[in-house]
C-alpha cells in the first residue's frame, strides 16, 4: 500500500513533535523531513530519533515548499503551529495547493473555513483532535437541539487547564459554549475559567506533576437556581498522545477525499469519526 506522505509544521513545539513521532512509528505513514517553524526559532534543524527535520522559517518557506513539490507529487501538511499563525499559514497552503490538518487553535475559524471553501483543495479543520471527546462534543450538540432551554435557570461554571506555554483560551471549552446556551444558559467565553500557573494545577487541581507540562483538563458545573441540583461534566486528558491518534486519523480520512478529488471542503473530526 502507498504509503501517505506527511509534513508536519511546528516543530519543535511540543505537540508536533508528538504528531512526528506517532507518524514515524506507523508504516501507514512517511514523515517528510522538512517543518515550517516560526521567527522565533533561532535552530535550523531538529532531531526526532535517527530523523533529522529541517526547519523552514518563514523568510525561506516559498522557496522551500517550491522545491518540496517539485520532488514530491502530493504530501499533506499538518498543521500545530501557533494562534497567530493559523490565518497566514492557510492562506499559505491554499495559494500553493497543500491540502492540510489543521490542529492548531485560534485565529479567525470563519476565515480559516472560508479561505478553504474558496481554494482548490479540501483541509480537516478542528480545535479538538481527541476522537473521544469530539464525540463527547456531539453528544452535547444532539442534546442542545433534541432539548434546548433543557438547563433553563441553572447556572454554569467552566474550568479548563492547559501547561503554562498554551497562549489560548481551550477551544474545546469555548466550543461548549454554544450548546450549552441552546440548552438556557447565558455563558460567554470570557466567563470562562483559565488555568496556567503549574502550582496552582499541581496543588489545588490535583494534575499529576510528569504532566504539567502537557494536559487538558475541562469541568462544566450546572446548578440549579435553588442549589438542590448540580450537574458536573468532566473530561482530563494527561499527555498529548491522544491527540496525535486522532490527527493520524484525520490524515488518513483527508488522504482518501483528496484520491476522491475533492476540492474547497472543509471537514471535521465529526467527518473522520462517521468516516462520512
Amino acid at each position: 500500500m502507498e504509503r501517505i506522505k506527511v509534513m508536519i509544521n511546528g516543530i519543535p513545539g511540543n505537540m508536533a513533535v508528538n504528531v512526528a513521532k506517532h507518524v514515524m512509528n506507523d508504516s501507514m505513514f512517511e514523515l517528510i523531513p522538512l517543518a515550517l517553524t516560526g521567527p522565533e526559532i533561532a535552530e535550523a534543524e531538529y532531531t526526532i530519533g535517527s530523523v533529522t527535520i529541517r526547519l523552514i522559517h518563514p523568510e525561506e518557506r516559498e522557496q522551500a515548499i517550491a522545491e518540496l513539490k517539485e520532488k514530491e507529487s502530493y504530501f499533506i501538511s499538518v498543521d500545530y503551529t501557533h494562534p497567530s499563525s493559523v490565518n497566514s499559514n492557510a492562506e499559505f497552503y491554499c495559494k500553493h495547493n497543500l491540502p492540510f490538518v489543521m490542529g492548531t487553535t485560534g485565529g479567525d475559524r470563519q476565515l480559516l473555513e472560508d479561505t478553504v471553501r474558496s481554494s482548490s483543495i479540501p483541509a480537516v479543520i478542528a480545535q479538538n483532535m481527541a476522537k473521544q471527546i469530539v464525540g463527547f462534543q456531539a453528544m452535547m450538540e444532539y442534546a442542545a437541539k433534541t432539548f434546548p432551554n433543557l438547563f433553563k435557570g441553572y447556572s454554569l461554571e467552566i474550568k479548563e487547564s492547559h501547561q503554562k506555554g498554551k497562549a489560548d483560551t481551550s477551544g474545546t471549552a469555548k466550543a461548549m459554549i454554544g450548546y450549552f446556551n441552546e440548552l438556557g444558559t447565558p455563558f460567554s467565553k470570557d466567563d470562562i475559567k483559565k488555568e496556567r500557573d503549574p502550582e496552582v494545577q499541581k496543588n489545588m487541581w490535583g494534575i499529576p506533576e510528569e504532566y504539567l507540562g502537557g494536559h487538558g483538563w475541562h469541568t462544566y458545573t450546572l446548578v440549579s437556581s435553588d442549589k438542590t441540583v448540580r450537574f458536573v461534566f468532566s473530561h482530563n486528558v494527561n499527555g498529548r498522545d491522544v491527540y496525535a491518534k486522532g490527527t493520524l486519523d484525520a490524515i488518513s480520512y483527508l488522504y482518501k477525499k483528496i484520491k476522491d478529488n475533492q476540492k474547497g471542503k472543509v471537514y471535521t473530526m465529526i467527518d473522520v469519526l462517521k468516516g462520512a
